[in-house]
């Protein structure tokens, strides 16, 4: 069977659909490569809106970079990620995630489960600064993924989540063991992630983990700006 990143890279890719609700670009389609077919979420660069504190044309490569670091990491976190062409260009494409309508996610997101707190860890990492409600994507099998990763490790501390239940609380063993596993990978992949983030922007990720291998808790909200996005949802 057909790994899903080789079917996202080679499958020709339809539109069908648009998430109206997003503030950028943001595609529905199926991929199909060998009789498979796949749900995918494409966002091309063409589409994104500026902004003032991201450079022009860079939120699809962040994504990918956030896919990345919760792979080295094994956190698992975001849906399988590539950067390939569209039919409207360049940009990010994305498995699509059936979510458990079961959930209540607006009760979800404040609880205190192992899930929502390795999600609180890996947006301190990438310095997530738009962890909504909404972002927050349990399967139907029970496993925890996010999405919307486009505004993330910017080099200046702009942590904004939803998640902040996890505030001071200490690591474990295995999450320092982990950040530091993650520390040493990313040194190896320094060249791979400077060409999807500045060079700035990677000295700061590194920062941001040894500051949490240093303090050894999870941050707290700051006072200098929005602790959580608007709106929340």
């Amino acid at each position: 069977m057909i790994d899903v990143i080789s079917q996202l890279t080679l499958g020709s890719l339809e539109i069908t659909g648009r998430l109206v609700d997003a503030s950028n670009a943001t595609l529905y389609g199926e991929l199909t490569h060998e009789d498979a077919t796949l749900s995918v979420i494409y966002k091309p660069i063409a589409g994104e809106r500026p902004l003032w504190d991201f450079p022009d044309g860079n939120l699809a490569q962040r994504e990918y970079a956030a896919f990345l670091v919760s792979e080295i990491a094994k956190w698992k976190i975001v849906p399988p990620t590539i950067l390939r062409e569209g039919p409207f260009g360049f940009g990010m494409v994305q498995k699509w995630i059936d979510i458990d309508e079961s959930i209540d996610l607006a009760l979800y997101y404040r609880e205190d489960n192992l899930d929502l707190r390795r999600m609180a860890l890996f947006d301190a990492v990438i310095n997530n600064t738009d962890r909504k409600i909404g972002h927050l994507l349990p399967a139907q099998d029970g496993t925890l993924f996010g999405c919307d990763h486009g505004v993330t490790f910017h080099e200046e501390d702009k942590l904004r989540t939803v998640i902040w239940q996890f505030s001071e609380r200490e690591l474990s063993i295995s999450e320092i063991e982990g950040l530091h596993n993650l520390v040493n990978e990313l040194a190896l992949q320094k060249e791979v992630f400077l060409g999807l983030i500045t060079e700035a922007e990677f000295n700061a990720l590194i920062e941001r983990i040894n500051r949490l291998l240093v303090t050894g808790v999870f941050p707290s909200p700051s006072e200098d700006w929005p602790a959580v996005p608007w709106p929340p949802f």
